[in-house]
């Protein structure tokens, strides 16, 4: 297959600008400041020509610096072009340096920026001084900021649940999660959890909601503890006997239930403690114990309605959260709209907090620099690699052409200047 080099319209999008406005000017800049040097090029061979006949010291000293002049003006006009192009079509060794040397070119470029701006030092101290965090508080201060990112989070978050299958889901933990599970002892981090819970009295909310619920039960529900009495007794015991042991039983439980939820030391609350911190323990060094709680744990997994089970939650969950987030005026975009407003004034306010977030920021840019850095300056020689060599040395031309002919400009006054002061010399020698 040939190679087909690419046309300007493929190239375009590689360079920044191209076809647009300030190419235009750029281009219309180059021809003026290229007009520029090439009047002062003519003017110098006409003053040259002028004057070559003439006679007298002055007409000496203006030939002398027109031809130097003239002299200059080629040289730097050469020097220029040998950059771009061929000088007037001409084979010349070592010119059109760009379309020709541009793998090298995009080389030096990619070494270039390596050394002098993905340096972990140097990312670090412009992550500091860029102060990241305090321009995102101010920006995030502004409820219409705040509104606006929270809006489109919440359309990302919505699109990426939205997006997310029920297989694919059934398949996680089916194919990744269970597996895992049974492949580790949970018994020791559970036991080890419980026993950090019991310590920490976590669990008391737990226990006193369910006594609370216990108690409203055994309330509202007092013909069942006799309705069951009654199924249970024998046939023989009279029916005011069974009612009696009913309505015993059940204030009974009512009290008991009522002193347990009302006295935080109650020697049932101090068992249930005493149990739960002997289960952590045996969850943790106990062999029998274990090995039951594995057994447990694996005929639990084994079920197929787990996966059920987990596919039924996280659709709900799911139905929730994306009703939630795509409702404008709902509680979660209310609340998340003040947290974020929040954790703005936070940033403006707190120094520290401040310097915590730039520090993360300059390790985590620090890190990709370190470790990808090079694989990121490749872009540079990759992207001119690609590059049409014509092409690119014409865009290049179009972005620094009109700078460069102030070398031709500063060659030609330099070149007549160095003509006098050469003829002056002269003269005296």
């Amino acid at each position: 297959m040939n190679d087909v080099a690419p046309t300007p319209a493929l190239l375009a999008p590689l360079v920044p600008g191209s076809g647009s406005e300030a190419d235009e000017r750029r281009r219309q800049g180059l021809r003026r400041m290229k007009a520029v040097a090439l009047s002062l090029l003519l003017l110098s061979a006409v003053v040259y020509v002028v004057t070559l006949r003439g006679d007298g010291v002055v007409i000496g000293y203006v030939n002398a610096g027109a031809g130097a002049a003239m002299v200059g003006a080629i040289a730097d006009w050469f020097a220029v072009t040998a950059l771009f192009r061929r000088p007037l079509g001409l084979p010349i060794p070592h010119t059109a340096l760009i379309p020709n040397r541009k793998a090298a070119l995009g080389l030096s470029l990619q070494e270039f920026v390596t050394d002098n701006f993905l340096s972990e030092q140097i990312v670090r101290d412009r992550m500091r001084s860029a102060q990241v965090s305090m321009r995102i508080g101010r920006w995030l201060a502004d409820p219409l900021h705040s509104e606006r990112v929270v809006t489109e989070g919440s359309k990302i978050v919505r699109e990426a649940l939205v997006r997310v299958k029920d297989e694919d889901v059934a398949a996680l933990v089916v194919e990744a999660i269970i597996p895992r599970l049974l492949e580790e002892s949970l018994s020791p981090v559970a036991g080890q959890l419980l026993g950090e819970v019991v310590r920490d009295g976590a669990h008391h909310g737990l226990v006193d909601l369910g006594l609370a619920e216990l108690h409203r039960w055994l309330v509202e529900n007092e013909s069942s503890i006799g309705e069951m009495i009654a199924e249970r007794a024998p046939w023989w015991t009279p029916v005011w006997l069974d009612e009696r042991v009913g309505d015993r039983l059940q204030r009974e439980a009512v009290s008991f239930v009522k002193d347990v939820r009302g006295d935080p030391d109650h020697r049932a609350r101090q068992a249930l403690d005493n149990f739960l911190l002997e289960l952590s323990e045996d969850l943790q060094h106990d062999p029998d114990t274990i090995a039951r709680a594995e057994r447990l744990k694996r005929r639990v997994l084994a079920q197929p309605q787990v996966a059920t089970t987990t596919v039924s939650l996280w659709n709900a969950l799911r139905r929730a959260l994306v009703e939630s987030l795509g409702d404008a005026d709902g509680p979660l975009r209310r609340r998340s709209v003040a947290e974020v407003t929040a954790f703005a004034r936070r940033l403006t306010d707190e120094p520290a907090l401040r310097d915590r977030l730039d520090g993360f920021l300059a390790d985590a840019a620090a890190y990709l620099i370190s470790n990808y850095g090079d694989e990121i300056a490749t872009i540079i020689s990759d992207t001119v690699d690609r590059w049409d060599g014509k092409e690119a040395a014409r865009r290049i031309e179009l972005h620094v052409g009109r700078d460069l002919q102030f070398i031709r400009i500063n060659g030609t006054v330099v070149g007549g200047l160095a003509g006098v002061v050469i003829h002056a010399l002269a003269s005296l020698a």
